[in-house]
């Protein structure tokens, strides 16, 4: 498919069949509708036709007319719903992309991955995904506790699941090729994971948390809560007064939120 790249949309388009298989193969066994966000030319797309129906999103209008006509006759049978769309510009918080159970396979555009990530996060519907991002984005997402890289999107995701950093993509994969390294990781949701309402508190609470990283996790609460419930709560959980908030795990953070 003759079409250039547009800047404005974060086009790189993977094309490499070994990392498009590495993506097939990183895919659960799920009955839940299939979903991709920004399809490009088809590549992958065209992978995922093979193992289920698939909807997917595209903001490019010339891409979507392309890709229509390519897929005509997959679209006509119902194998394939293409929805020309902004997917940020969808409001709803419950069931954004589909009214019933979703699992989210894409290669992300690096200027809303964390927005995108964090939005199917927070779906009740999504029951997880395999995306690609920035490698750094990649990191922090998958990242345990203590390490630098640890942080609100750390904690926010092992809030919901299970998360693995699968592997890492060079820029020589892709046309036009990034001046980053990319990396895949996936997320499969716990039937336990947090409510809309209970992730909007924990969010609430990290956002202050780690909001100065390298200050004490002590003095960024001062912002939120009174002093002497911190000390209440940081005795209570036996932590150390200097603890940082990369040194503070996702279940004390839970805990802090039943305390504070």
């Amino acid at each position: 498919m003759n079409y250039r790249a547009k800047k404005r949309f974060g086009q790189n388009f993977l094309k490499d069949q070994t990392y498009l298989r590495q993506i097939i193969e990183a895919i659960p066994a799920t009955q839940s509708q299939m979903i991709e966000i920004g399809i490009g030319l088809g590549d992958l797309t065209d992978e995922l036709l093979k193992l289920h129906n698939l909807i997917a999103y595209e903001v490019d209008r010339d891409l979507c007319s392309l890709l229509s006509d390519r897929h005509q006759m997959t679209i006509e049978k119902g194998c394939l719903k293409l929805i020309c769309c902004d997917v940020m510009g969808l409001e709803n918080q419950y069931a954004w992309l589909h009214a019933e159970p979703y699992f989210l396979i894409s290669n992300l555009p690096y200027y809303i991955a964390t927005h995108i990530v964090l939005r199917l996060l927070r779906d009740p519907m999504c029951e997880g995904l395999v995306v690609m991002t920035q490698k750094e984005v990649a990191h922090k997402f998958c990242a345990q506790v203590f390490d630098k890289e640890f942080c609100a999107l750390s904690v926010i995701a092992q809030s919901v699941g299970k998360i693995d950093y699968l592997f890492d993509v060079p820029p020589s994969a892709f046309e036009p090729a990034p001046k980053v390294t990319s990396a895949v990781f996936r997320i499969i949701k716990s039937p336990q994971h947090p409510t809309l309402d209970e992730l909007a508190s924990l969010e609430r609470l990290l956002k202050t948390a780690f909001a100065a990283p390298r200050k004490k996790l002590s003095k960024n609460l001062l912002h939120l809560y009174p002093a002497h419930k911190i000390r209440e709560a940081f005795h209570a959980l036996n932590l150390e007064d200097n603890s940082r908030p990369h040194e503070v795990s996702t279940s004390l953070y839970h805990q802090f939120l039943k305390l504070l």
